[in-house]
C-alpha cells in the first residue's frame, strides 16, 4: 500500500477549437508531471475542447475529432504519470461532459458531470446531458473521485464519491472569473471538504474566452478547510503536490502559497487578459482607438499598452469644432506618456461633405442629435478604414454605464471588436484609472507612474458633438446612475425598491426606460471582458421588444 501520492496541477490556457494545440499543451505538462515523479496529472474541465464550446460541441465532425484527440494523447502518454483530462464524450445517444482518466495507453476512466449549469452565462442543459454520478477511480493504489466544476458546487456527487471509497478529491474546473469569485469558490469548497473528509484538489482553466475571463487561482484544502496550497490568478502554472497517508487520511503537504491581488487588480488583470488572449487567439497583434482626451478612451488605451505593449497601440484623434483645446492635449499628453502612437485626423471636411450630401432631404429641419451623431459615425468610418489598411482591431470605449442605457451611438463609437470597458461602470472607470496611476506590476508593459493625466480623471465627462456639452445634461450624476444601474440590473430590484433606498422616482423611471429601448443596440455591441457576477450577454438576456414597465 503507497503511503505518498504526487499530483501535479496543470492550470493551463486553452483555446476553444485548437484540439492540436491543446493536446500539445497537454503533452508538455505530462513530460514535466513525468519528470517531477507524478503519479497523476490533472488537467481543467473540457481541455482538450477549449471552454465555453458554446454549440460547436454539437457538431459531429467536432466531436470526432476531439475523441480522437484524447485517445492520440493516452497512446502519445502511456509511458508516465495518469492524465486527467477533460473533453466531450458520446455514448449512444448521449453526450456527456465528461473528465477522462488516461493510463497505460488508454482511456481507463470517464467520469460523466451530473450536475449542469444553466444560470448566469451558462446554459449546459441545452448541450450536454446530465450524466450519473461516477464513483472514484483507481491511481497507483489510491481512490480519487473527481466532481466537476458544478458538481463540487452541491453536496450530492462529493457525498456519494466519500460513501463509495473517495480517498483525495481532484475537482477539474471551467469556472470564469467575476469579482471576489474565489471567495465563492472557496465555500463551497469548504464544505465539501467538511462534509467528506477529505482533501481536495481545485484545478481551474487560466485565460480568455470571448467575453469570459478564467482566473485560475487553483488550490488544494485538507480536511478542516485548511488551505495548503494557493496558485496565482490569470498565470499559468504547474504545481506538485504531495500527498501522504497518515492515521487520519490523506493529507496535502504544504505547498506554495501565492497571495490573491485585492479586488482593483483583478478586474484590471482580468480586462488585461481578457483584450489580449482575444486578439492574439483571433489573430492580431496590434490595436488602434479614437482618442478624445476623454476617461474611457485613456483608459483604454492605458490597458491596451499594458497588454501588448505601447508600440502595438495606435490612438487616433479626429477633431471637430466642438473639440476643445484641452480634450485635444489631454490625448496628446496620454500618448506620450504611454508611448504610443498618435494620429490626427480632422473631421470638420467629411463632416461638410455629409451636411452638403443630406441637405436636400433634410432640408427645412432643425440640427438635432441627428447631426452630432453623423459626427461619431464619421470617426467610426475613419477608425474602421484604418483598421482595414493595417490589420489593427479597432477597440471601442464605452463604459457599462454608456452601454446600460444607450449612450452611445451605434455604428459610431461603438464601432470596433472588442470593447475593454463594457463590464465597468463609469464610476469604477474613475477609481480604476486613479489605481492604474497609483501601482505598477511586472506584467503591465506600459511604463510606470501617473500615466493617465489627471485632468483627465477630473473634468467633466463629455461627448464633445455640440458646444459645451456635457454627459450630465441627458444623464443623472454618474454616481447615483451607477446606483441604480446596479439595482435595475445586478440585483434585479423593483422600481419602488429603489425608491425606498432613497432614489427619485422620476429618475429610476426614465433609467429604467433607457435600458429597456437600448436593448437592440446591446446586440449589437462589441463583446468584452466580464468582471461582475451580471454583464450584459450570456448573464442578462432581455428581448428586443418589450412593452413591459415596472410601475411599483
Amino acid at each position: 500500500m503507497t503511503d505518498r501520492f504526487r499530483l501535479t496541477m496543470g492550470q493551463l490556457n486553452a483555446t476553444v477549437g485548437d484540439l492540436a494545440g491543446n493536446a500539445a499543451k497537454a503533452r508538455a505538462a505530462f513530460a514535466a508531471a513525468r519528470a517531477a515523479g507524478a503519479d497523476m496529472l490533472a488537467l481543467p474541465e473540457m481541455f482538450i475542447t477549449g471552454y465555453q464550446t458554446q454549440d460547436l460541441v454539437l457538431k459531429p465532425a467536432f466531436l470526432r475529432d476531439a475523441m480522437a484527440a484524447v485517445e492520440r494523447l493516452a497512446a502519445d502518454c502511456a509511458d508516465g504519470p495518469a492524465l486527467g483530462i477533460g473533453g466531450p464524450w458520446v455514448e449512444g445517444e448521449k453526450l456527456y461532459n465528461c473528465y477522462l482518466i488516461l493510463q497505460g495507453g488508454r482511456i481507463t476512466a470517464r467520469i460523466t458531470k451530473h450536475e449542469l449549469p444553466h444560470k448566469q452565462l451558462f446554459d449546459e442543459l441545452r448541450l450536454f446531458d446530465p450524466g450519473p454520478i461516477s464513483g472514484p477511480y483507481v491511481v497507483n493504489g489510491v481512490r480519487i473521485g473527481s466532481p466537476i466544476c458544478e458538481d463540487a458546487w452541491w453536496q450530492p456527487v462529493t457525498e456519494t464519491l466519500a460513501e463509495t471509497g473517495a480517498e483525495i478529491l481532484i475537482v477539474p474546473n471551467g469556472s470564469p472569473y467575476h469579482r471576489d469569485k474565489l471567495d465563492l469558490r472557496m465555500g463551497h469548497m469548504v464544505a465539501r471538504v467538511h462534509e467528506s473528509g477529505l482533501p481536495l484538489a481545485y484545478v481551474n482553466m487560466v485565460g480568455g474566452q470571448d467575453d469570459q475571463v478564467y482566473d485560475g487561482a487553483s488550490f488544494v484544502l485538507n480536511p478542516g478547510g485548511h488551505k495548503v496550497v494557493q496558485m496565482a490568478p490569470f498565470d499559468e502554472g504547474l504545481v506538485h503536490v504531495d500527498f501522504t497517508r497518515t492515521a487520519e487520511g490523506w493529507r496535502a503537504e504544504r505547498g506554495e502559497m501565492i497571495p490573491q491581488p485585492d479586488a482593483w487588480e483583478q478586474d484590471y488583470r482580468a480586462i488585461c487578459v481578457g483584450l489580449g488572449d482575444y486578439l492574439r487567439k483571433s489573430g492580431f497583434s496590434k490595436v488602434l482607438l479614437g482618442l478624445s482626451g476623454g476617461i474611457d478612451s485613456a483608459l483604454v488605451a492605458t490597458i491596451a499598452a499594458d497588454t501588448l505593449g505601447p508600440e502595438n497601440v495606435r490612438g487616433v484623434r479626429m477633431p471637430s469644432e466642438y473639440s476643445s483645446q484641452h480634450s485635444l492635449d489631454d490625448a496628446e499628453d496620454l500618448a506620450r506618456r504611454l508611448g504610443i502612437r498618435m494620429d490626427t485626423i480632422p473631421i470638420d471636411g467629411p463632416r461638410a461633405a455629409v451636411s452638403d450630401a443630406l441637405a436636400g432631404v433634410m432640408a427645412g429641419t432643425r440640427p438635432d442629435v441627428t447631426e452630432e451623431n453623423v459626427q461619431s459615425r464619421l470617426r467610426g468610418l475613419l477608425l474602421m478604414a484604418i483598421s482595414n489598411k493595417f490589420g489593427e482591431l479597432l477597440l471601442t470605449t464605452g463604459n457599462k454605464s454608456e452601454v446600460a442605457v444607450g449612450y452611445a451611438t451605434i455604428y459610431g463609437d461603438m464601432a470596433g471588436g472588442y470593447n475593454p470597458l463594457k463590464d465597468l461602470y463609469k464610476t469604477r472607470v474613475f477609481e480604476t484609472c486613479r489605481w492604474r496611476n497609483a501601482n505598477h506590476r511586472p506584467w503591465m508593459a506600459a511604463p510606470a507612474g501617473e500615466v493617465i493625466p489627471p485632468g483627465v480623471i477630473t473634468k467633466p465627462p463629455s461627448a464633445e458633438l455640440r458646444p459645451d456639452q456635457k454627459d450630465e445634461d441627458s444623464l443623472p450624476p454618474y454616481p447615483v446612475l451607477d446606483s441604480i444601474l446596479t439595482g435595475l440590473i445586478e440585483r434585479d430590484r423593483s422600481v419602488a425598491d429603489l425608491v425606498a433606498e432613497g432614489h427619485d422616482r422620476d429618475t429610476v423611471k426614465k433609467v429604467e426606460r433607457l435600458i429597456y429601448i437600448s436593448e437592440w443596440k446591446r446586440y449589437q455591441a462589441a463583446p468584452g471582458p466580464r468582471v461582475s457576477p451580471r454583464a450584459f450577454w450570456l448573464d442578462r438576456r432581455y428581448p428586443l421588444v418589450n412593452r413591459w414597465r415596472d410601475e411599483s
